[in-house]
């Protein structure tokens, strides 16, 4: 299923590429695959952090440059107390043994969120996981932790605020102050487990976004699930909003 897009501000490859640039997937049904097990929702949690994992493999080799993930929204924080805690400790856990891994890949790991709110020592640990693979090259794998798009932009808006700055705002202005302005928008957003909602996932930067929504759940995602959506992607003609000639 894809939107409307408009014109193209050069952030996204041209019409007509066979490979998003930028692939976006929002992690849902963790907890949905969990009941379905008849176990804890954690333990759908930390199935779905596995399967990271296996995905940073499968889109690196895909030819794929960035690969972001909504893993933890500012909206999460009012899960109960002892969820919120158990993804934290899950985060901590990931981070710690897997970033090898990951670097092995040949990918960066990069964190995209507010960094209010989350604990002190899980901090140290995504700062230090981005110095150890900032020199990687082939891939960017973002992860957005405590992030939320309205967030975004409210936080750049107030930092133009700040900045006392004259005379009219621009879009580059804005997207200056985002939180990872290097990264081009999301060619395809993809959402596991059958919602249609971008639920506050990249909400400037998917102005343009294709959409792919699938019923997997996200633990259950795998290449198969991947190369469907990517095929899906690869037939649609991306016009940006213009006219067919």
């Amino acid at each position: 299923m894809s939107g409307n897009a408009a014109e193209n501000d050069g952030r996204n490859p041209p019409a007509g590429g066979r490979i998003p640039r930028h692939l976006a997937i929002i992690l849902d049904g963790n907890g949905r695959w969990a009941r379905r097990r008849g176990l804890p929702r954690l333990m759908g949690h930390r199935a779905g952090l596995r399967k990271l994992e296996e995905m940073v493999h499968l889109v690196k080799r895909e030819g794929i440059r960035y690969f972001s993930v909504y893993a933890f929204s500012t909206e999460n924080w009012n899960r109960p107390k002892m969820e919120v805690e158990g993804l934290m400790s899950l985060f901590r856990y990931y981070i710690r043994r897997k970033v090898e891994a990951i670097r092995a890949e040949g990918a960066r790991i990069r964190f995209c969120g507010r960094k209010d709110k989350l604990p002190p020592d899980l901090l140290e640990q995504m700062r230090w996981a981005e110095e150890r693979t900032k020199d990687e090259t082939i891939l960017d794998f973002i992860l957005c932790i405590n992030y939320g798009g309205r967030a975004e932009i409210m936080d750049a808006v107030n930092t133009l605020i700040q900045e006392r700055r004259e005379g009219p705002v621009t879009e580059e202005d804005l997207r200056r102050h985002f939180y990872l302005p290097d990264v081009p928008d999301p060619d395809l957003i993809v959402r596991t487990s059958g919602e249609l909602r971008l639920s506050n996932f990249w909400l400037w930067e998917s102005a343009y976004s294709e959409f792919y929504f699938t019923d997997i759940h996200w633990p259950d995602f795998d290449e198969a699930a991947l190369k469907a959506a990517l095929a899906d992607y690869a037939g649609r003609e991306r016009r940006y909003g213009g006219l067919k000639p």
